[in-house]
């Protein structure tokens, strides 16, 4: 795929898209997304292969190394993501606030990287274990609204879809990449997890490096620029202040943030995202299930994350361009109707390589159609000035629906076996789904429109 990729150096003054005037259509279709687009996913991409390092063993070291039942793993699962949660809103606020969402999505990767030295000290102490988990998520919450809201201010409101594809995509790699060297690892050292975290705290590191190093922050709002001041190289003059550092522009307030709450489309958009949370039960019990009904062995078992990944990395970026052509909400619905029958392949009488094949291949079209696009379907939805902050309610709303869901789901396993459990969350993704059609199409008109080529 060819792209055009904008020099992570250009003045913050000019806007994306300010090509000449006689650039033409062609050249802003090469144009597919800015150089902080790129850096921002450069750095998600080696953030993702130190996670996926430890979110790939971590199944295991939990239900067969430390003997958790499947309600145990099931709070640790959702503590890995929403015990964390309302520290996400705090972290966007911030970020609005003062405006420096580099320095807040730069504390949150680097929490995250110190919490992967934590796992050597907590040894078999589940507790301790539960403590860095919570850790290094909340290092997850902390980075990625201001990482989120940094893409869409660096992007065009017509190629949000395409912008946050491009970025999930090369995450996907990091996700690819990830399991990978956890499975390298493990075949150089043994059955050695501490040496697993150790290499994951040192690629994380890097991660953090690169963000300092290549991301640049973004203004709220970009100045029109006025054809009459010119010159005749084409370039355009820097303003005598940027935006984003006015000291008269008022800084946001906490009654502000919560007006976002009194807007109708917002509110639809928030109570949406957290019914969609519901219908994830999580890649550890997703995998914890494949691995029992296909009677695979240990050391395979990291391989499994490796099969999604590489059905997102393939599917993010067209799935987001497509989203940008026909509408943001139906990718998003198609996305969940593939977790559906992923679910369905789980709990079905077909086993062997290809319906294993099937289900990660489904599984990893699922993240593909959602992850990127329901946040790019957030974007025009949310001001400037509390872009992050809403992205965060949304992320919040999810992650606290997840936490639910997943203590539900260990629940519904150890009561009535793994395939009962995964038919009833098949049946709860059916009823999500027409829900959040109910609450978004009416609204999303203006998000579902056709982009022009």
């Amino acid at each position: 795929m060819r792209v055009y990729l904008s020099t992570v150096s250009r003045p913050a003054a000019d806007p994306p898209d300010a090509d000449p005037p006689d650039a033409g259509p062609r050249r802003r279709r090469l144009a597919l997304v800015s150089g902080n687009v790129v850096a921002l996913g450069a750095v998600s991409l080696i953030t993702d292969v130190s996670a996926e390092m430890v979110a790939a063993v971590l199944p295991l070291y939990l239900v067969l190394g430390l003997q958790l039942s499947p309600v145990a793993f099931g709070v640790l699962d959702g503590v890995h993501t929403g015990a964390t949660a309302l520290l996400r809103v705090v972290g966007g606020f911030v970020a609005d606030r003062f405006r420096r969402r580099k320095l807040v999505a730069g504390v949150g990767y680097a929490l995250s990287a110190v919490a992967k030295l934590g796992l050597l000290l907590a040894g078999r102490s589940v507790p301790a274990i539960g403590a860095v988990i919570a850790v290094d998520r909340l290092g997850k919450g902390v980075r990625s609204a201001p990482r989120d809201a940094l893409i869409t201010l660096s992007t065009p409101p017509e190629a949000l879809g395409r912008a946050f594809g491009v970025h999930r995509a090369m995450d996907s790699v990091g996700a690819f990449l990830g399991p990978l060297a956890a499975f390298a690892v493990l075949l150089l050292v043994g059955q050695s997890y501490d040496a697993v975290f150790v290499t994951s705290f040192c690629v994380a590191a890097l991660a953090v490096v690169v963000l300092v190093l290549f991301v640049r922050e973004q203004p709220t709002t970009r100045p029109a620029v006025d054809p009459t001041t010119r010159p005749a190289t084409g370039l355009t003059t820097r303003p005598a202040k940027e935006p984003a550092n006015e000291p008269d522009e008022p800084r946001v307030s906490v009654r502000e943030a919560f007006g976002l709450l009194r807007s109708r489309p917002a509110r639809r958009l928030l109570l949406a995202a957290t019914m969609l949370g519901l219908a994830t039960i999580g890649d550890g019990f997703v995998y914890l299930v494949l691995q029992r009904r296909e009677d695979l062995g240990l050391r395979w078992f990291p391989l499994l994350a490796v099969g999604t990944s590489l059905a997102y990395l393939v599917l993010a970026a067209p799935l987001g361009v497509l989203a940008d052509r026909i509408g943001r909400l139906p990718v998003v619905v198609g996305g969940y109707v593939a977790l559906g029958v992923t679910y369905l392949l789980l709990s079905g009488p077909v086993h062997g390589w290809p319906a294993l094949a099937l289900t990660l291949a489904l599984y990893g079209a699922f993240y593909a159609a959602t992850d990127g696009v329901l946040i790019a379907l957030a974007g025009p939805v949310l001001p400037p000035r509390l872009r992050t902050t809403g992205i965060a309610l949304v992320q919040t709303g999810q992650a606290l629906a997840y936490l639910v869901s997943s203590v539900v789901f260990g629940l519904a396993w150890q009561a009535w076996g793994p395939q009962t459990a995964v038919r009833a969350a098949a049946v709860v993704v059916v009823g999500v789904l027409v829900v959040t059609v109910l609450l978004l199409a009416a609204p999303s008109r203006p998000i579902l429109r056709k982009v022009s080529p």
